[in-house]
């Protein structure tokens, strides 16, 4: 696990530990929980035009940026949990992708790669 991360690892079982919310944080939990703030997340763009979700105001992006840390933090929390470090798996999904979307493939598209390996 790379240092911010670990250090945040670090932090959030300090917090959990003064809280006694351990308890509570198993993967299953952690992660059920993560999609909530992902959807709080979403709620922050609900109704908005393409246009306005590029140009928002300073609390709407007060708002992302705290939604945006909430995730980021359970998804923290469950990758120590996991024994998971999270910039060695973003670099491996990151060359998995690049065998799914070959950039002279897909470029301009939003295709899945499914569509892709069909052909």
């Amino acid at each position: 696990m790379s240092d911010p991360f670990k250090q945040l690892h670090v932090a959030m079982n300090q917090f959990a530990t003064e809280r006694d919310w351990d308890q509570f944080h198993s993967p299953k939990n952690l992660a059920m929980a993560l999609t909530v703030e992902a959807a709080e997340l979403q709620e922050c763009f609900q109704w908005l035009t393409e246009a306005q979700s590029k140009d928002l105001d300073e609390a709407q992006l007060a708002a992302v940026r705290d939604e945006i840390a909430d995730v980021q933090l359970y998804l923290i929390r469950l990758a120590g949990k996991l024994g998971v470090d999270i910039e060695q798996a973003c670099w491996e999904k990151m060359e998995k992708n690049a065998k799914k979307y070959p950039a002279e493939q897909v470029k301009g598209s939003a295709k899945k790669y499914t569509h892709y390996q069909s052909e």
